[in-house]
């Protein structure tokens, strides 16, 4: 029952005992809460009352309402939980089905040399994931893909090199944060990978994806919910037994990290999908269906859990997501890639105020070393062995791909804004 409807029904029973007269003159409530106003309706009879035994100071009745509006509408503390989102982006000014089309997607042909039937390995999964999100979030829409500066990285390409990039980003009253990124660059290079960071309402991991081709004889393959937390109780929801039985399905999709490169106790859970090989049957025989159940998984993991009471959990669930964008830019191992392909600024751009947007900047700059996909150059003052990659913009084959470097002044990509 409404506030003003429960006013009603309390002046309509008290009437016989004076309280309706108190309405003998016009009074606005106000709440501080909702910022709304409600005018009390003024009768004849109201007005004309002159009895003073039946007339109740008005200020006794402002304060029975008060109570009942104590009763009625939510605390203050707990509206500002449901209004806190931090993190979130600006939102796009275009449309969701306009942005699900933007620079052309879902594209049907590479701009790189192929001889393949169906050289965009990954769109299958792209189209399913946008359709999926479509159907399955609450209040989808696109946000905008820039950066600090302004700068639009939604599309770039190096027309010389044959190579391309796009980038889509949307968010729900579930997730603040979706990337999704496509790196096309024929039968050379394919790239799928996407991000999925839940409001940080929702004290549970990011789910990462990242899909790679080489030349078309060698695969890549991770998804994984991403814990933010070391154990995984720290969690609001525990995860890993719902992952178990869907990995069992798939031997092909059970490989493990070389311990060389990776710190499996950080940003990975028991339960990722991990493989490397050769049979592109497995991409859509296996780790379709795979990814499939994973991401429908996670959805319904965010929408069954219960959102944070304090603020306190929100904050810290933040500050740990921005833990993970920082680490994950530092040894992004895709940096070198990018800035061979669109230049050194667009690369440092790109993944610090897109891929990682919460992620501080070392004054260094990144590592733009050309990648060794099976593990990134170590950071600063770091062993060999040490360190781990979230999946990020495009990692981590045990192959190392050769990188033509190009010097800075030939360094600029061509970019096209469509």
């Amino acid at each position: 029952m409404k506030p003003q409807h429960l006013l009603a029904s309390a002046s309509a029973f008290c009437g016989g005992t004076g309280i309706v007269s108190a309405f003998s003159s016009t009074i606005t409530l106000s709440s501080s809460m909702t910022g709304s106003s409600m005018t009390r309706p003024i009768s004849e009879t109201q007005i004309y009352m002159t009895s003073h035994r039946d007339r109740i100071d008005a200020q006794a009745l402002l304060e029975l309402e008060d109570r009942i509006f104590s009763i009625l509408e939510p605390s203050e503390q707990t509206v500002r939980l449901q209004d806190l989102s931090p993190g979130r982006s600006r939102r796009s000014r275009m449309s969701l089905e306009e942005a699900s089309v933007q620079h052309g997607m879902p594209w049907t042909s590479t701009i790189g040399r192929t001889e393949e039937k169906d050289p965009l390995l990954y769109m299958p999964f792209w189209e399913w994931q946008m359709n999926f999100m479509k159907s399955s979030l609450t209040n989808l829409h696109p946000i905008d893909c820039s950066t600090l500066n302004e700068v639009d990285v939604s599309y770039n390409e190096n027309k010389e090199k044959r190579a391309r990039i796009v980038n889509h980003c949307y968010a729900s009253n579930e997730y603040r944060k979706i990337r999704m990124t496509y790196y096309d660059a024929g039968d050379a290079v394919q790239v799928f990978n996407s991000v999925w960071y839940p409001d940080a309402k929702y004290n549970l991991p990011v789910l990462g994806i990242d899909l790679l081709s080489f030349n078309r004889k060698k695969y890549l393959a991770i998804v994984d919910f991403q814990p933010l937390h070391q154990e995984e109780d720290g969690h609001a929801t525990c995860y890993e037994h719902i992952l178990k039985p869907i990995k069992n399905k798939y031997d092909n999709l059970k490989g493990r990290m070389s311990s060389k490169f990776y710190d499996e106790t950080q940003f990975f859970s028991k339960e990722m999908l991990f493989a490397r090989f050769e049979d592109g049957k497995i991409v859509y025989d296996d780790l379709f269906p795979a990814f499939k159940s994973y991401v429908e998984t996670h959805v319904d993991l965010v929408k069954s859990t219960p959102p944070a009471m304090t603020r306190q959990t929100v904050q810290h669930v933040f500050e740990r997501q921005r833990a993970y964008d920082t680490y994950s830019a530092e040894r992004d191992p895709a940096a070198g890639l990018f800035a061979a392909m669109f230049g050194k600024n667009w690369a440092e751009d790109f993944i610090y105020d897109f891929l990682f947007s919460l992620s501080e900047r070392k004054e260094e700059g990144l590592n733009l070393s050309p990648p060794m996909f099976g593990g990134p150059p170590p950071p600063s003052g770091a062993s060999n062995h040490g360190g781990h990659v979230p999946p990020s913009g495009a990692v981590k084959a045990q192959v190392h791909v050769p990188i033509t470097r190009v010097e800075p002044k030939h360094a600029k990509a061509i970019i096209t804004r469509k």
